[in-house]
């Protein structure tokens, strides 16, 4: 029997003594996606990653025996067994994909699951992938405690002792009737608070009325499981089927280090890390459903994961793949190339620019180049409203920015005399403003879900060099630099980064569109090619500039002077000040 229900289709499965509530979203005719809950979860937890794939597949998500809507095993002690739980997934599987295996992602102790699941003989043949998210195998664990324990090398300690300290929650799920009256207490009541002031996860469906009843039948997941597995774990726990390990490098419960003997266990591994804690199906469900999708993509198309391995391999593509990134001005110059730079290394990449056809062009080249996805967009990031309506797409459709790049901007030369009302408003609007529009637009929606973030703003050696023939650029480049400076100071205690890149002499096409005040439209052409001409001999290409910006984001850099005359006018500024005062009394060619 199925019923509609609002987290998708839902039917019952019998097996072994209980009735699991499974969930159904996509074209079952699709690849299945198999997702696995964890502690003190239901299937619930997976609604927003659920959705998202449930276009290109078909996804299957059910509640764990004695949680959520399915039945619980009568008596609850050897119950809950891996073993038990290994007949539940078969029996689901075979229910809802006959014919195909399925690709198999786990969160937590449904990841714990995955992992037995995956490396039993009994299921060979009925997984195509696994995707491990925040939870280790309890063999391969085992044997990891067992080798740092019988060498305690200093920093074998260490990681043993650091690890002992994340799982102080195992010890006490141990202890008799006290978890149990615990959940089904204080604990139970507040957990959903605790989750969203601890870890940021929003509660809209999640977690579930059933939590209570829920954790307290789960929490023979450990009495029936860990002791066994770690004392007497297996030597045969190899992976049959291709794996990709989701590390979440904030992880309150887990250490990154549990995974660093994994390759022997996976050889067909695939790596993954995320700036995020533990509950990141409910936090950052667009970067894991892309991470699943492209990994279950590659493995139906029969590549093995070439492609996505070529653009791991590149700089910066462990901190940076899959990431969502946004720049400004990404229809050519600094910003197409800090666009593509992102895109090489498999971020995802949303290019924004009020010249559309510009804007199309360059998230066609980040696809070319691999970003698993990229798509323009078109606003002017001097209308605020604009930039709202933009923010609020963006999240809805892509999730929320990693990393922001205000890199839009406009030239203007010319004294300060000759220079209008209208032209600092024109030039201000969009030099600053658009800057403070997507600083606070996208900076809110990045300190609201509580996961860090880079914004990174495009300032310029203008910025602390002043010039006689540049007052207005020169004003709107520094009000950038202490903007960011300030909101560095401000958001550093959110995990939010802030940085302020200052390009010199950079070929780009901003000559062959700056304002030259107090000339007329036919000066103003000659100068804009004589000044392209300039540039162009200095050929410093603007691929350096957005190589800058990937290394100040992963280095969280403050101020990133980029070109040599940037550098030298910086420490100029530093340690003769009068120096750099004098140059700005000499005339820009023109």
């Amino acid at each position: 029997m199925v019923a509609e229900a609002a987290g998708g289709a839902e039917r019952r499965i019998r097996t072994g003594g209980v009735e699991l509530c499974v969930a159904e979203w996509g074209d079952p005719a699709a690849p299945t996606v198999l997702l696995v809950h964890g502690y003190p979860d239901s299937k619930e937890v997976w609604s927003r990653v659920a959705r998202r794939l449930a276009g290109r597949f078909h996804v299957v998500a059910y509640d764990v025996r004695g949680c959520g809507r399915s039945s619980a095993p009568a008596p609850l002690r050897g119950g809950f067994t891996l073993e038990r739980l290994t007949d539940d997934f078969l029996a689901v599987a075979d229910a809802v994909s006959p014919d195909r295996p399925v690709h198999l992602v786990g969160h937590d102790w449904g990841s714990v699951q995955g992992w037995e699941f995956v490396t039993v003989p009994r299921t060979e043949g009925r997984i195509a992938s696994f995707t491990s998210i925040s939870g280790p195998s309890l063999d391969h664990f085992g044997h990891w405690l067992k080798r740092r324990a019988t060498r305690p090398t200093p920093r074998a300690l260490a990681q043993l002792l650091g690890q002992g300290a994340k799982s102080w929650y195992v010890y006490g799920l141990h202890t008799p009737v006290l978890p149990e009256a615990l959940w089904r207490g204080p604990l139970g009541r507040r957990w959903p608070a605790l989750l969203e002031r601890l870890e940021k996860v929003p509660s809209d469906d999640y977690p579930t009325a059933s939590l209570p009843r829920d954790a307290a039948h789960g929490a023979w997941l450990y009495r029936d499981n860990v002791r066994p597995r770690l004392r007497r774990p297996r030597e045969d726990a190899f992976a049959h089927a291709p794996v990709q390990l989701i590390v979440a490098t904030g992880d309150s419960f887990l250490s990154p280090r549990l995974y660093d003997d994994l390759d022997r266990w996976a050889p067909d591994l695939t790596r993954r890390t995320l700036d995020a804690k533990h509950w990141v199906p409910r936090t950052r469900p667009d970067q894991v459903a892309d991470w699943i999708a492209e990994f279950v993509t590659e493995r139906e198309e029969g590549g093995g994961g070439a492609a996505s391995a070529a653009r791991r391999a590149k700089p910066f593509a462990d901190r940076f793949g899959g990431r969502l990134v946004l720049v400004t001005g990404a229809a050519s110059g600094i910003g197409r190339a800090t666009a593509l730079a992102f895109a090489e290394t498999g971020a995802r990449v949303v290019a924004v620019d009020r010249d559309t056809e510009g804007a199309a062009r360059t998230a066609e080249l980040a696809r070319l180049l691999g970003a698993p996805g990229a798509w323009a967009e078109t606003v002017d990031v001097s209308d605020g409203a604009a930039m709202e309506k933009l923010a609020d797409k963006v999240t809805g459709e892509y999730g929320v920015v990693d990393i922001l790049v205000n890199n839009a901007g406009i030239g203007m030369a010319g004294s300060f005399m000759d220079t209008t009302t209208e032209d600092w408003r024109a030039l201000l609007d969009v030099n600053l403003w658009g800057v403070i529009h997507g600083c606070r637009i996208f900076g809110r929606r990045m300190a609201e879900r509580g996961q860090g973030g880079h914004i990174v703003n495009t300032a310029s050696l203008a910025a602390y060099q002043p010039s006689r023939s540049l007052p207005a650029y020169s004003t709107s480049k520094a009000a950038v630099l202490m903007l960011s400076e300030c909101l560095r100071a401000e958001l550093a205690g959110q995990g939010i980064g802030v940085s302020a890149i200052c390009p010199g002499f950079v070929r780009t096409n901003i000559t062959a569109t700056a304002r030259f005040t107090g000339v007329p439209e036919e000066e103003q052409r000659r100068r804009r090619e004589r000044s392209t001409r300039l540039y162009a001999r200095r050929d410093y290409p603007p691929e350096k500039v957005a190589q800058a910006v990937l290394r100040a984001v992963a280095r969280n850099e403050a101020v990133v002077p980029v070109t040599p005359e940037a550098r030298i006018a910086r420490v100029l500024g530093r340690i003769s000040p009068k120096a750099l005062r004098g140059l700005a009394r000499l005339q820009l060619p023109s």
